[in-house]
């Protein structure tokens, strides 16, 4: 059985190793076939030849490189697209998502889920502000899109086959993954995990990128921030009709 790991990195050079190691030399994922698809998303630093050269010793590495940033989103896409396995599991190479909850995504999987949530049962990783924000964002969201999302719930989960060929049937790639992911339906299970810390470097997320992904997460799967403006515009083009009559 093959399981792939969908890992999108961005100057990540010195996780990149680490993360490698562990998912090789992790026990429990010795019976099964893991192939670990890296997309390098336009990184400055040595990323991409790190994952050429593992590539180049494991048979079983996929290295994927874009010529520019151009965001997890269309990086993990990508992964989809060039992930063979019988299951996929996206994944941040910093290790805060930790290799000891695949397995047990993969029991739910192998009990009949077609995909698996792995949800954080606290964020107390997170700093006060990064708390409050995801909380407005999930109740927002939740309010006026559909489908719904889960609290708490990233992009790390498998996917059966079937859920990913459905994915990739999609044309549209510029697209907010966790909206996609309730979108596309199936048997759905959720395994709850405690998130670690960073095992190297600093977070590439920055303000700025989390406000760009929640608002295309709103706008992607809601029709209000288009009612409200089409509501403007009539207002606009009332006024001046009248000021014009």
């Amino acid at each position: 059985m093959k399981v792939s790991l969908v890992v999108p990195v961005f100057n990540e050079e010195a996780t990149i190793p680490i993360f490698y190691k562990t998912v090789r030399e992790f026990e429990e994922l010795k019976p099964y076939e893991v192939e670990i698809v890296f997309i390098n998303d336009g990184s400055k630093d040595a990323t991409e030849s790190i994952i050429n050269k593992i590539a180049a010793s494991d048979p079983l590495v996929i290295p994927l490189s874009f010529t520019r940033n151009f965001g997890k989103e269309p990086a993990l896409f990508a992964g989809l697209d060039h992930a063979t396995g019988d299951a996929v599991i996206p994944i941040d190479v910093d290790l805060q998502d930790p290799i000891e909850v695949i397995p047990h995504l993969i029991e739910k999987w192998q009990a009949g889920a077609d995909m698996v949530l792995a949800k954080r049962s606290d964020r107390s990783t997170d700093g006060r502000m990064k708390r409050k924000t995801a909380e407005w964002f999930y109740k927002l969201h939740n309010k006026i899109s559909n489908p719904k999302i889960e609290e708490n719930v990233g992009d790390f989960r498998l996917m059966s086959r079937e859920v990913v060929e459905n994915i990739k049937l999609m044309p549209e790639r510029n697209l907010f993954m966790k909206g996609v992911l309730s979108w596309v339906g199936g048997k759905t299970d959720v395994v709850k995990y405690a998130r670690a810390e960073r095992v190297a470097g600093d977070s590439k997320f920055n303000g700025w990128k989390l406000w760009n992904l929640a608002l295309e997460g709103i706008t992607s799967f809601s029709t209000f921030p288009l009612r409200i403006w089409t509501y403007i515009g009539l207002a606009v083009a009332g006024v001046a009709f009248l000021y014009g009559a």
